[in-house]
């Protein structure tokens, strides 16, 4: 079978999964952008099905949500949640996944070992700090703040996304101790 073909239920998948981590009840901050557990998902996904793949994911999940499907963190969906302040978070999921996945395809993935601390270095600059910075345009452009307020509000989720760059890892761990040929993001070898 096509290796294309393949991929279809793995994006499915992670797009799901993304829906399910939407799930987790959101912690509202007056900053008007919650703490959710769906930027794990973004992680995962570049991680575990590389840049290409984890990027699909990422677009379909967004598409699902646009159609007004609520599979935000608190119930949320439709075209609004991309004019709240929270949006330049969304938009910057799919290119967090797409640069988790193209750090973990060069980092070297050897051992579960190595690919844990891989998982752990990628999810922390592709899928936080890719992420925050699309979510400080987002700030800026839309909840007028300046640059500096929306630096400093977007600090508030940094040490939960360290803890999910963490859980990313255990997971990878676990995945290449039991799955030892699983190709992390998205290798050709």
């Amino acid at each position: 079978m096509n290796s294309s073909l393949r991929a279809i239920p793995l994006i499915a998948l992670f797009a799901a999964l993304l829906a399910v981590l939407g799930l987790i009840p959101k912690i509202d901050l007056p900053l008007g952008v919650p703490i959710t557990l769906q930027t794990l998902g973004v992680m995962l996904a570049g991680c575990m099905l590389g840049a290409k793949r984890g990027l699909q994911a990422l677009m379909l999940f967004l598409f699902a949500v646009a159609l007004g499907l609520p599979l935000l963190s608190g119930g949320r969906g439709g075209l609004g949640v991309f004019f709240a302040p929270s949006s330049g978070y969304l938009i910057g999921w799919p290119l967090g996944a797409l640069a988790t996945g193209a750090l973990m395809a060069v980092l070297p993935a050897h051992t579960p070992r190595a690919a844990a601390i891989s998982a752990f270095f990628a999810s922390a600059l592709g899928g936080l700090l890719v992420v925050h910075v699309c979510g400080v345009v987002g700030l800026v452009c839309l909840a007028n703040l300046s640059v500096s307020q929306a630096v400093l509000g977007t600090l508030v989720f940094v040490p939960g996304d360290l803890i999910k760059s963490g859980l990313c890892a255990v997971v990878v761990h676990t995945v290449a101790r039991g799955l030892p040929d699983w190709r992390f993001g998205g290798r050709t070898v």
